[in-house]
């Protein structure tokens, strides 16, 4: 194994735990905070973190021009961070930690079936029977098992976590052709979001300093999830010999959420959560597999 491969791994392997921990941070941090309040606090934390990332990388203060590729991004930065979290943190102040998190994890299948009018890309059927799969998932955590009576505990919660990954999905669609550094870029997406973000906040409650604990879990979830995760996963992308190599990792960190979820939110992981999870992870994984098959 190279020592591009072995440093590959690690920045994946960082990337993965995480990854694995922000689900736990976002339901411990919504027990001090209000979704918008954490909002614009992680929003206002990752603008720190990505332009110190970006003055380290290119040895000084990261400069933008162009209003084009700033209206671009200005415009993305409404879909991601602003809306997409909106919508998440919502999902996740109804819901459990355990199912919001896997329905959130079906962003995969949302991109690739929203790929189909946007992109013009064509799916078998062995896809779609893949996806089937992971919603089928989908419907064991929203009912908690409960397949014949479908009863939902929490309807709007679970249309919020779906409706987060058709965010998601939207935001990867149009950001796949931006061209420059996707540092910067997103960094430029993150400074435009903050002007709707505080608007949000001030529209729904006063905006005001959280307590220490809110604040020390806004700061972590804009660090870790919307900054430095992003840069090792990038990293590592850039120095594995495949993405295949790196990329099947991913798929430990929802696995390590619901450990996480037990002991530091203190949820009991109930079985319909574990058996949904693998049958949208399963999906997802045939899924890639199909589309590489095929490509």
């Amino acid at each position: 194994m190279s020592a591009d491969q072995r440093r590959a791994y690690l920045y994946a392997g960082a990337a993965v735990l995480l990854w694995s921990t922000v689900a736990s941070a976002f339901k411990l941090s919504l027990r001090h905070l209000r979704p918008d309040e954490l909002l614009l606090w992680a929003n206002v934390t990752s603008v720190v973190v990505l332009s110190g990332v970006a003055a380290l990388a290119r040895g000084k203060v990261p400069r933008f021009t162009g209003h084009r590729a700033l209206l671009r991004r200005g415009a993305l930065g409404l879909l991601n961070p602003c809306l997409y979290y909106v919508v998440l943190f919502r999902a996740y102040d109804r819901l459990p930690a355990q199912e919001a998190q896997p329905l959130n994890y079906t962003w995969a299948v949302t991109l690739a079936l929203l790929s189909i009018p946007l992109l013009k890309q064509r799916i078998g059927w062995k896809e779609i029977g893949s996806m089937l799969i992971g919603y089928v998932g989908v419907v064991v955590i929203a009912t908690r098992g409960d397949l014949l009576g479908l009863r939902f505990e929490s309807p709007l919660g679970v249309g919020l976590a779906l409706g987060s990954t058709v965010i998601w999905a939207l935001f990867w669609i149009y950001d796949r052709s931006s061209p420059g550094d996707p540092v910067q870029n997103l960094l430029v997406s993150f400074i435009c979001s903050l002007p709707p973000v505080l608007l949000v906040n001030f529209l729904t409650g006063t905006v005001r300093l959280p307590s220490w604990p809110g604040l020390l879990g806004a700061a972590y979830v804009g660090t870790f999830e919307m900054g430095i995760t992003f840069v090792l996963w990038s990293r590592a992308l850039k120095l594995s010999e495949t993405t295949a190599r790196v990329g099947t990792l991913i798929f430990f960190s929802p696995f390590l959420s619901l450990v996480l979820i037990h002991f530091l939110v203190g949820e009991r992981i109930l079985a319909s959560s574990i058996v949904g999870l693998v049958l949208i992870v399963l999906g997802n994984v045939l899924q890639q597999v199909v589309a590489r098959r095929t490509a």
